[in-house]
């Protein structure tokens, strides 16, 4: 069926169709893989660019 749909398009661009194809499957694995991430390592990397440890003390640049 879906053969007959793309046939009676007309001139379909192989090339643009894979292009689209393998840009819909690296999009829709993106998608699955962030809602299926771990929320508390999500939870944690959201709050370190906030999180004042003393593990990497500020040096004045200009000594």
């Amino acid at each position: 069926m879906a053969k007959y749909i793309i046939e009676s398009a007309g001139n379909v661009n192989w090339m643009a169709l894979f292009a689209l194809i393998t840009f819909m499957f690296v999009f829709l694995t993106g998608v699955y893989l962030v809602f299926m991430n771990n929320k508390t390592f999500i939870r944690k990397m959201e709050s370190l660019p906030l999180d004042s440890n003393d593990e990497y003390p500020q040096t004045p640049s200009n000594q």
